[in-house]
């Protein structure tokens, strides 16, 4: 199983700054709700964060009326009025089931502490809490992605996904939608 197979909806960024919405379970009118929200099932041109982000919130919109098991750990849903950080205060990689985290400030430090993360001996990395399943950790990521934006903290989350062609290959996906990623970085997720 992928990270992006234990939630109803899934929505992420590749690397290459596409952002994704992975269908799960099948909903009553979904792909006519990501067409209309310009997702396509196949990769569309780059577009400022802005439009990304407001089409990927039309498209969440439409899927929470048929199921609340939704994550959104895009980069590119990110913006908000501080503009793009080439820094963020909190880093989370996904490798190989397993999640690390980088965080540059007290606040962000103890942020991730109060998660379960444990700091990695001898480096400014920390380890996500021993023993948790793979929905376990993108849940633990969620919440403590949440507890930051709250913070005001700025944050990205490297899904370990290089291109949309990585999804396009996993079998198990009723619907993998994509929209092209943003010229420039944003740092705080939409509000809904």
């Amino acid at each position: 199983m992928a990270l992006t197979d234990h939630h109803d909806v899934f929505i992420g960024t590749t690397a290459d700054g596409v952002t994704f919405i992975v269908l799960n379970r099948h909903f009553q009118d979904a792909e006519r709700v990501l067409t209309k929200a310009g997702f396509t099932a196949d990769q569309l041109a780059p577009e400022l964060a802005e439009e990304v982000n407001d089409r990927a919130g039309l498209a969440v919109y439409s899927l929470l009326a048929h199921t609340t098991d939704l994550v959104d750990l895009s980069g590119t849903t990110r913006w908000g009025s501080a503009g793009p950080s080439s820094e963020p205060e909190l880093y989370f990689r996904f490798v190989n089931g397993t999640v690390t985290a980088t965080a540059k400030s007290d606040t962000s430090r103890a942020l991730l502490t109060m998660h379960g993360f444990t700091r990695t001996a001898g480096s400014s990395s920390y380890r996500a809490p021993a023993g948790l399943g793979e929905r376990a950790l993108v849940n633990v990521v969620v919440r403590a992605d949440s507890h930051a934006f709250v913070n005001g903290l700025s944050v990205r989350i490297d899904l370990g996904i290089a291109t949309p062609d990585a999804l396009r290959g996993a079998p198990r996906h009723s619907t993998a939608a994509v929209l092209g990623g943003p010229a420039t970085e944003p740092t705080q997720r939409r509000t809904r």
